[in-house]
């Protein structure tokens, strides 16, 4: 009981379950007095939840399963989310897909990486991880979101930001190629790339006794059930927020920001707090391990979806946009090429992410 007790408090245990309890009040009595308020507290309390489920599962199957699966888990459910807004907005919602993968990509590469090396360099000066992981993962990571976000600008078959649906295909299989074997060099033939570190030897967690088979398989339910109800609060909240942002102007990008802002939280949380135990290695590999993932599941699906229900998808990046993207993917090679970091990075990628968020604001 002690073990159920250090692993799994009782709170991490009653949250999700709270949350989806206001959830069936929100669909029941929608016009529950302070209903928008009560699904903010769930969705936050939810997300650290989540944070904690998932390093429950992380300690139990180690370095790099752990951060997997809740890049997995966040990416599933934020493709849901997007494959169900398109089902009800129609051919009206043809740039959603692009708009929240651009800002996923954007958030993750100077948000989350920019404050993990900030908070990962205030506390410990200099922080180390293995090049050989990262400078894979990032490889992959361009590939990937020049071929979605940029070549179909140049593409000559369709007008405009789309790809031909044969183009589509192809980009939708090439995508999940890249991705099943980015999965497989990080877990089978090349796991120790992606284990942390010696510097991270003075993290606490890794001499604490590990969670039982049955406490990771409760905390991967619980994982789910806390993502779900982030989804849906925000789907719950997001009338509200975009009834604000329509009256300070801001553009229909906004909407992709605010999407993959609510469904990052979990990862941005266990990656801020990766750094500040140091072990930056961890970090990365759930910051970049998401990016990949986020595009490796979110473009074949929604291609799939645009074929078959005939619609054009909108997926090249105006210029401004590719501008910020070229700038933020040859930084962030910069900033992580000699597999030693400090402050001064993580200041640069939080300035860039303040410039992405401004100028999505103010165009």
């Amino acid at each position: 009981m002690s073990q159920q007790i250090k692993h799994n408090p009782l709170w991490t245990m009653a949250v999700p379950p709270a949350g989806l309890a206001i959830l069936g009040l929100y669909w029941s009595v929608p016009g529950f007095p302070g209903i928008v308020i009560l699904l903010v507290l769930g969705l936050v309390g939810s997300v650290i939840a989540s944070v904690h489920h998932a390093e429950v599962i992380a300690h139990r199957v180690g370095e790099p399963f752990g951060t997997l699966v809740l890049a997995l888990a966040v990416t599933v459910i934020e493709v849901a989310l997007i494959v169900s807004m398109m089902l009800s907005g129609g051919e009206a919602t043809s740039g959603l897909a692009r708009d929240t993968v651009f800002a996923a990509v954007m958030i993750i590469l100077n948000g989350i990486i920019g404050a993990s090396l900030l908070v990962g360099g205030r506390k410990h000066r200099v922080q180390g991880f293995k090049l050989d992981g990262v400078n894979a993962a990032l490889g992959t990571l361009t590939v990937i979101v020049v071929f979605t976000l940029i070549v179909p600008n140049y593409s000559t078959s369709a007008p405009g930001p789309v790809y031909t649906n044969s183009q589509l295909v192809f980009v939708a299989v090439a995508t999940v190629a890249l991705f099943a074997a980015f999965t497989v060099f990080q877990t089978i033939r090349h796991r120790d790339y992606f284990l942390p570190t010696d510097e991270d030897e003075t993290d606490p967690d890794e001499h604490a006794a590990q969670p039982t088979s049955r406490e990771a398989l409760a905390s991967l339910g619980l994982l789910l059930v806390a993502l779900v109800v982030v989804v849906l609060s925000a789907k719950g909240i997001s009338p509200s927020i975009e009834a604000l942002l329509l009256a300070v102007g801001a553009p229909p990008a906004t909407v992709g920001i605010l999407i993959a802002a609510i469904v990052l939280l979990p990862e941005s949380v266990a990656a801020i707090r990766a750094a500040h135990a140091n072990r930056l290695q961890t970090s990365l590999n759930l910051a970049i391990g998401s990016a990949i993932a986020s595009i490796g599941l979110t473009v074949p699906t929604v291609a799939v979806l645009a074929v078959v229900m005939g619609w054009p998808l909108a997926l090249g990046l105006d210029m401004k946009s590719t501008v910020l993207l070229v700038l933020s993917l040859f930084v962030v090679s910069i900033s992580l090429r000699t597999g030693r970091t400090t402050v001064l990075p993580g200041v640069v990628h939080l300035v860039m992410f303040a410039a992405y968020l401004f100028l999505s604001f103010v165009p």
